[in-house]
């Protein structure tokens, strides 16, 4: 049993409900399992959306879902009431056991603080739909990336342009990497949006823009606030503002800046010339190149 089960923090569970690629991740019958362990009452007033209650047998022990296919499942996460570590003897400690030990495919989840911590943290994804069809699933609505805990996020620009996003997440400032003006450029005021007008191809050149770009997250996050940072699909650009955002006020290395991103948003793929770019850009901060670009796993 050791090492199948782990903890998720809210925020990994917040991330891995709002992947996407073409569709939404959650669409895919073998993206996730989401099970409450909480009583009936608890479930049917509210819960996490998409998530299902965990079933129990006549004796209270709790059981794989018929159509739970453990080792298809990329994630298996679990919640209760408040379940803060793994030595709590609590129902979502019970359940994951169970999918731990009937297969799951990796390691089963279980959310830490449970339903009341993440419902307090995103009361936007609370529902009491129980049934989701195919097409409402491939027509769910992702909202950005979270990168840092209620302080940045990553997105495209059509979330970023969604007054509901903007307000749910608590969006103070934008920062949007578009060659055009978007529909923000009307609905913001200048010292909500950083325009940065630079294409997504071999010449576009986010150089001169780093600095000012990360000044103004700073500005906005120095001040407990949320800032948004948003591109046309919000893979290339906007993950290189980013990422320079980290280096600089975490003093995180390319490399590991990276990698934390990457487990956020798992189709990040920036433009390679804008990776020498960031490059460029840690020799800058550190005074010397930390990161090996040409390294095939970056």
């Amino acid at each position: 049993m050791a090492g199948r089960i782990v903890m998720c923090e809210p925020t990994e569970l917040y991330n891995i409900l709002q992947q996407a690629t073409s569709y939404p991740c959650l669409s895919d019958a073998n993206y996730l399992l989401l099970l409450d362990a909480r009583q009936t009452n608890e479930y049917n007033e509210s819960h996490i959306i998409t998530s299902k209650k965990a079933p129990r047998s006549a004796l209270g022990e709790f059981l794989v879902p018929y159509d739970g296919e453990l080792e298809c499942k990329m994630h298996v996460v679990v919640l209760d009431s408040k379940t803060r570590n793994l030595k709590d003897q609590e129902p979502a400690i019970a359940c994951a056991q169970v999918m731990a030990e009937m297969g799951s495919r990796n390691p089963a989840k279980v959310l830490r603080g449970g339903y009341e911590e993440f419902s307090a943290l995103y009361p936007f994804l609370r529902t009491q739909k129980i049934i989701y069809m195919p097409r409402e699933l491939d027509q769910l609505r992702p909202y950005p990336m979270e990168v840092l805990p209620g302080r940045l996020y990553l997105g495209d620009c059509q979330q970023a342009c969604r007054a509901d996003v903007r307000k749910d997440l608590k969006i103070k400032g934008v920062v949007c990497l578009s060659a055009e003006p978007t529909e923000l450029n009307n609905e913001l005021s200048s010292d909500q949006l950083l325009h940065i007008p630079v294409t997504d191809d071999e010449d576009g050149d986010l150089d001169p823009h780093l600095n000012p770009a990360c000044q103004f997250l700073g500005g906005i996050i120095g001040s407990e606030q949320a800032a948004l940072v948003c591109s046309d699909h919000g893979l290339s650009r906007s993950v290189c503002v980013v990422l320079a955002y980290l280096m600089v006020f975490y003093k995180w290395p390319l490399k590991e800046a990276h990698k934390h991103l990457a487990g956020c948003k798992s189709n990040i793929r920036p433009h390679r010339s804008f990776v020498h770019q960031l490059s460029k850009w840690e020799k800058t901060v550190f005074g010397e190149t930390l990161t090996d670009i040409s390294d095939p796993n970056f």
